[in-house]
């Protein structure tokens, strides 16, 4: 039973700038989890910030968005499967 099942998430990173313009970055990432989803498109997004940047987006706050692109694929086979026995 230790197989892990990967889930795709999509996460949206926004922060403003100091020019009061609104950055954004909307990536799709596997993962086990909704929190390793996150860090990991967190650590990606920052990666790619200049020094600048990221003391704009540690100054006005990160705004992260999170939804599971899996849930909706996996819902039907899972239903299928627990009512056919039963």
């Amino acid at each position: 039973m230790g197989v892990s099942c990967m889930k795709t998430f999509e996460v949206r990173l926004r922060y403003q700038d100091r020019n009061q313009e609104t950055l954004e970055s909307t990536v799709k990432v596997d993962a086990s989890s909704l929190p390793g989803a996150v860090a990991k498109a967190a650590r990606e997004f920052v990666k790619g910030l200049d020094r600048k940047q990221r003391f704009d987006m540690n100054k006005n706050g990160l705004e992260i968005t999170t939804k599971s692109l899996d849930k909706t694929a996996e819902t039907p086979a899972g239903t299928s499967a627990q009512t056919s026995p039963g």
